[in-house]
């Protein structure tokens, strides 16, 4: 199954009820194939990639988001960008951590740390981004990023995740739904949302199944009318380039820009993303510092 994004809304207005869930196996897989990452550090990306891809279709035209999670553990951070168009990025401080699984599962809030910060940056094409920072409520990313929802934006939320992996520590499958509670609410109806979630099996079991997103949010709204409006393909890409990370350099300032020229015939840089290198020679610095300078 290739992967894909549905958003809906429920039918009756009394509801107003907004549902998006997504399958995001590919694009994992090959996120975490260029990092090299563990398995629990797989996990944690995963989750977090997903989380970008459904905030993702929150958005409009040319507007981007990024995520931060930045805790006291191993992992040390996790950075995920998306834009409207649903191609999502992201990487991991310490791709290489892992931890024994915590009875049967994978540890991902003491990889994060239970200490920090999810940092929001939203690019709505406007003077200044938006930014909102919450402290890590559970650090296991999709309640964390529900409670940002919730408690910054004042959207009640409710986010699940999973990232399923071979034996092999390979990519089996990913996805996840988002729901949201839009004024004004109704609190039966979202009382009942709640429940239906808490009894849900484990969503691996459900796209185990082979079950489409189109089928989540069946499942999740079952008796509450809804119309899926949009539908748009989830993919990897990144948007470095060379004149981007000219553009990083400069950020370097003069004197560091110097010393590096002094000291290197070529430097090569690493985009953190899709590790991707770039040459540049000491006359291409030069270059790059004659513009600051």
């Amino acid at each position: 199954m290739d992967d894909y994004l549905v958003r809906g809304v429920t039918a009756q207005k009394q509801s107003n009820l907004r549902g998006i869930a997504c399958v995001t196996t590919r694009l994992v897989h090959e996120v975490c194939r260029q990092h090299d990452t563990s398995p629990t550090a797989t996990v944690a990306l995963g989750r977090a990639l997903t989380a970008g891809a459904l905030l993702s279709s929150l958005l409009k035209g040319d507007q981007r988001v990024a995520l931060k999670f930045e805790g006291n553990g191993p992992l040390k951070k996790i950075l995920v960008e998306a834009n409207s168009a649903g191609n999502v990025r992201g990487y991991v401080g310490v791709p290489e951590v892992d931890l024994p699984l915590k009875q049967g599962k994978f540890d991902v809030a003491r990889a994060i740390g239970r200490a920090g910060f999810l940092t929001v940056t939203k690019d709505l094409q406007m003077k200044e981004p938006y930014k909102g920072i919450v402290q890590l409520y559970t650090s296991e990313i999709a309640e964390d990023v529900a409670y940002y929802l919730t408690e910054s934006e004042q959207i009640p939320s409710a986010m699940g995740i999973s990232v399923f992996l071979e034996p092999s520590g390979d990519v089996a499958l990913a996805g996840g739904f988002l729901l949201q509670s839009l004024p004004p609410a109704d609190e039966t109806v979202i009382a009942s949302l709640i429940e239906r979630i808490e009894q849900m099996p484990p969503l691996s079991e459900f796209f185990q199944a082979h079950h489409t997103p189109e089928a989540l949010l069946q499942h999740l709204f079952r008796d509450i009318p809804f119309d899926i409006f949009e539908k748009h393909p989830l993919t990897f890409q990144c948007t470095c380039s060379k004149p981007r990370i000219e553009r990083a350099l400069i950020s370097l300032g003069a004197e560091e820009l110097t010393h590096i020229i002094a000291e290197e015939e070529q430097t090569e840089v690493v985009c953190e993303f899709c590790r991707a290198q770039y040459q540049f020679t000491r006359q291409e610095l030069s270059a790059v510092l004659a513009t600051i300078q």
